[in-house]
């Protein structure tokens, strides 16, 4: 602690502390903290006009790493995040996105990944496939039945056709033959006329008797009835031939309707198969591109089974080891210790005098000697205590500010593995 005080100043202040001296204990245990904790103004005995300031704030603190001190964890599942392997030792310096640990879900989400990485080689598979439209097998396969169609139709054409042309010959072979069978039926009848006639003149006559006429008579019934029945027959030829005819055309018909309409659904067959379409070809990237989301989410949630390092900096603490569930206070520790500060808490009532810059003084029973520093940051709020003395009339409900004092890096090795340390802080106020 350095004060500022001209000589008649110092010899007042020996005398100040002689007296100091002789209060009883209790007075010296207020003095004590009161003079570490703030500023102090005193006035000389009522024989003196002169008044002594000290320059100087006093707190307590404790030591911690640049940056405060980080308490790594790992995403906190519903049923709980689990250890599976711890990759660092306490006191280990690490780098900035070096891994700290691995979570136990770390096996799930690697196969996660995978699948998804499947999903993508299957979409782009797929989309080449339909950029290249049908295989050229099977274009050639449905060419070939449409061939085979019109193939088939021309053979059945032409057999039916012939069916026909035959039914045809053959019914007019009949008719032909049926209608010589009737003229000559008709001859033999008109023959069978002519006798029964001149028999019937004979009997007149008496040259012959009834029962020749009537013999000759029967042969021209029996004629003309013979004559009958050729007429019906022919008919019949006719409308039987005629319908086995009209038979054979519907059957032609209906077998080229039949092969024509599978033509046209072959042609169609053939025309979607070998289209390529523009809408699948993006319906296909659209399903590639949702399926490399899912790789990068995949990937994002893999991540989050290993802790990693924010920063460079030490590994203070292990919290949770292998096999335990991530507790409360995270996996580990990690501060940038290569660099220590001190976190004072100053009065309210002496915080106007800090400012940034001013020489710090840093004792401690933890360390021989002192420390020496700067301060580097005020705070911007008024809290509660959190650092409380022995002293008995400490007020505990005190409001202070918390000010970052920076060590000075000839001193950082020295306290480098005491974070958290309670320490005592005198700032020099008079610069």
């Amino acid at each position: 602690m350095k004060f500022n005080y001209s000589d008649q100043q110092r010899g007042l202040w020996r005398a100040l502390l002689a007296f100091a001296i002789a209060l009883p204990l209790s007075i010296f245990f207020v003095y004590n903290f009161r003079y570490s904790q703030k500023s102090v103004t005193r006035v000389l005995p009522p024989d003196s006009n002169t008044v002594v300031q000290l320059n100087a704030v006093a707190a307590l603190g404790f030591l911690e790493p640049q940056g405060e001190v980080i308490h790594l964890s790992g995403t906190v599942l519903a049923e709980g995040a689990r250890v599976a392997q711890l990759v660092v030792k306490q006191g280990e310096q690490v780098k900035p996105g070096q891994i700290v640990a691995i979570l136990d879900s770390h096996k799930r989400l690697s196969a996660a990944l995978e699948r998804a990485k499947t999903q993508v080689k299957i979409a782009q598979a797929r989309l080449e496939q339909v950029k290249a439209g049908a295989k050229a097998g099977e274009i050639n396969a449905q060419r070939a039945r449409i061939e085979n169609l019109q193939a088939e139709l021309q053979g059945q054409t032409a057999a039916q056709q012939a069916t026909i042309e035959g039914l045809e010959a053959d019914l007019k072979g009949k008719t032909a033959a049926q209608q010589a069978t009737i003229e000559r039926l008709k001859a033999e009848l008109r023959h069978a006329q002519t006798e029964c006639d001149r028999f019937e003149r004979l009997y007149i006559d008496g040259a012959v008797t009834a029962s020749d006429r009537d013999l000759k008579c029967l042969e021209k019934e029996t004629a003309h009835k013979l004559v009958i029945e050729s007429e019906v027959t022919f008919k019949q030829i006719v409308e039987s031939g005629q319908e086995e005819i009209k038979e054979a055309q519907a059957n032609l018909q209906r077998t080229i309707n039949t092969i024509q309409q599978q033509q046209t659904e072959a042609k169609a067959t053939l025309n979607q198969i070998a289209e390529v379409r523009a809408v699948d070809v993006v319906l296909a990237q659209a399903e590639l591109e949702d399926a490399m989301v899912g790789v990068q989410q995949a990937q994002a949630e893999l991540d989050l089974a290993y802790v990693r390092s924010p920063r460079t900096g030490q590994i203070l603490k292990i919290h949770t080891w292998p096999g335990e569930i991530v507790s409360e206070q995270g996996i580990v520790e990690l501060g940038r210790t290569e660099q220590m500060y001190v976190k004072a808490e100053v009065y309210e009532t002496d915080i106007s005098k800090v400012r940034l810059g001013q020489r710090s003084t840093i004792t401690s029973d933890g360390f021989p000697g002192e420390l020496n520093g700067i301060v580097d940051q005020i705070g911007l709020q008024i809290g509660k205590k959190e650092v409380f003395s022995t002293n008995p009339v400490v007020d505990v409900d005190a409001r202070v500010v918390d000010v970052k004092i920076r060590l000075n890096s000839e001193d950082n090795h020295k306290v480098a593995g005491l974070t958290n340390l309670q320490v005592k802080v005198v700032i020099d106020t008079s610069n």
